[in-house]
């Protein structure tokens, strides 16, 4: 049986991709009480962190959906990169002290981590995210040969 590196790190990367998005919006969806009073507390007006409230853990799961299927996979990992992006983005913010409050509202075990663990958790999955989202688009290349 011959190993195909690329093909597991493909699956191995979009599994992974599904259990942290899934995990998240699970985490935020089990203490919607806790997630909306960490969201009050951040920098946002209080109608933005009302959407936030309803669109984070609803495009955690969309992203968890779409990267669940072959068809719309290329579509969540589009949509994985833009989310893994947009909180690394705000991370590498609060570690620069740009904003002047800080609570953090993550999900799951990382509302224990420090804000730059929490940046080296993002990198990787960014990491994770571009690598599964090159291979995939070297496996169409491929299959349309």
């Amino acid at each position: 049986m011959k190993l195909n590196l690329s093909k597991s790190a493909y699956q191995l990367g979009y599994l992974l991709l599904i259990i942290l998005w899934g995990n998240t919006a699970a985490s935020k969806l089990g203490n919607l009480h806790e997630f909306k009073a960490a969201l009050a507390k951040q920098v946002f007006s209080e109608k933005f962190a009302a959407f936030l409230l309803v669109a984070v853990p609803a495009a955690e799961l969309l992203v968890a959906t779409l990267l669940a299927f072959t068809k719309t996979r290329f579509y969540g990992l589009i949509a994985s990169l833009i989310l893994i992006t947009a909180f690394t983005v705000y991370i590498a913010f609060v570690l620069a002290g740009y904003f002047n409050k800080v609570p953090c509202s993550c999900g799951g075990v990382l509302k224990w981590l420090g804000w730059k663990a929490h940046l080296v958790f993002n990198l990787v999955f960014t990491a994770i995210t571009l690598t599964t989202l090159i291979i995939h688009l070297k496996r169409e290349v491929r299959d349309k040969e």
